[in-house]
């Protein structure tokens, strides 16, 4: 079983690259047909394929069919999850990991 860490960092991977943070923005003002997207791009439709696929396999976008058309939108669901986790990782709380007990603490006299 992949642990927190590990599943988010593959989504951070998925939104390491410009281009497909900027088509998480262009979603989060709602439901967007390919070729919606793609005119904010100087990349062919093939290219977007790719980043809609990696997106859509880190699951932060979900995709459906009309016809020959495929419109995407953010899974609303996955995205706060993925907040939440960044919160969480950069804020001290009280079951903060950095408050668990550490091995080398106990070895100090």
């Amino acid at each position: 079983m992949e642990s927190k860490y590990e599943l988010n960092a593959k989504i951070f991977k998925a939104l390491s690259d410009p281009n497909r943070l900027k088509i998480i923005d262009i979603l989060s003002c709602g439901e967007k047909c390919a070729c919606e997207i793609l005119e904010h791009f100087d990349f062919t439709q093939p290219t977007l394929s790719h980043h809609m696929k990696v997106l859509n396999d880190c699951g932060l976008v979900k995709f459906r069919k009309e016809g020959t058309w495929n419109y995407y939108k953010l899974d609303m669901i996955n995205s706060n999850k993925l907040v939440l986790f960044l919160m969480n990782v950069v804020t001290e709380t009280e079951n903060c990991i950095c408050n668990s007990e550490c091995s080398c603490r106990n070895n100090k006299q």
